[in-house]
């Protein structure tokens, strides 16, 4: 008898086995983010506590900065694959919302790198990525991929680490306006707009995912998209607490107090 993979068989029991229900399949979907979300993460606990020195805020803030700016990016990949004209002008406003519109809107972009400016951040070290840490430039690139590369469905279903957002925002502004003296209302502005606009975000392709997932096994892949992204934000403070906690900084890597 030849052996039957695990794997095998769990494809074979999922095809058996019914779809989720709209409330049950919306219900795994929130339910990653108690268990895997990045406001669990130790780093996440020392920077909204106010127990980071300047030079590690600038850390975070330089990484995360490359994170913010691939968002337009995989955000293009899912409009260019998408027939839908619906999803593409629901979509593009989300490009937008980064790289901006001017004259009015500067983009969040732009308002992130006034965050690494009142950080005192050079700007132009920070838009080249020279100082990001190795782990943050494959985590955002391996982001980049899958959404270019999943079912369009399941693409969309890795964006919903956005219906976790919004706490992790107000928390942010909170705790480093109460504890840094280097915060001000300024350079917080990036997570004052998102408070509107992740709830928009997510309520969109949560229904356009609840909407078109038709099997049990595109359900459970939308699920395990949301993982994925979690794994993404997971991984990236990960890398900066080796870094810049356990003092592993890695060659090329920014450095709080080398000159550039």
């Amino acid at each position: 008898m030849n052996p039957v993979s695990l794997e095998k068989k769990n494809a074979e029991r999922r095809e058996n086995e019914p779809p989720m229900s709209p409330a049950e399949f919306e219900a795994a979907i929130r339910a990653v983010g108690p268990e895997r979300y990045h406001d669990l993460h130790p780093f996440h606990h020392m920077l909204h506590g106010g127990k980071l020195n300047r030079g590690q805020v600038q850390a975070w803030a330089l990484n995360r900065f490359c994170y913010q700016s691939a968002v337009p990016r995989k955000d293009a990949a899912l409009i260019s694959r998408a027939y839908d004209r619906e999803l593409r002008r629901e979509w593009t406003h989300r490009i937008l919302d980064h790289d901006g519109l001017p004259p009015d809107e500067p983009g969040g972009i732009e308002r992130w790198l006034i965050l690494t400016d009142g950080l005192g951040l050079d700007r132009e070290y920070v838009i080249s990525r020279r100082g990001a840490l190795p782990a943050t430039i494959f985590a955002v690139e391996a982001y980049v991929t899958f959404v270019r590369e999943q079912p369009l469905t399941i693409a969309v279903a890795s964006s919903l680490t956005e219906l976790f957002a919004p706490k992790i925002h107000k928390e942010r502004i909170a705790g480093m306006l109460e504890n840094y003296d280097f915060i001000d209302d300024k350079v917080m502005a990036y997570f004052k707009r998102r408070l509107t606009q992740a709830p928009r975000d997510a309520d969109f392709a949560l229904q356009y995912i609840l909407k078109n997932a038709k099997t049990r096994d595109e359900q459970e892949a939308c699920v395990e998209a949301v993982r994925f992204k979690c794994n993404v934000l997971w991984v990236q403070l990960d890398a900066l607490h080796h870094a810049y906690i356990d003092g592993h900084i890695p060659p090329g890597a920014f450095r709080p107090e080398a000159d550039r």
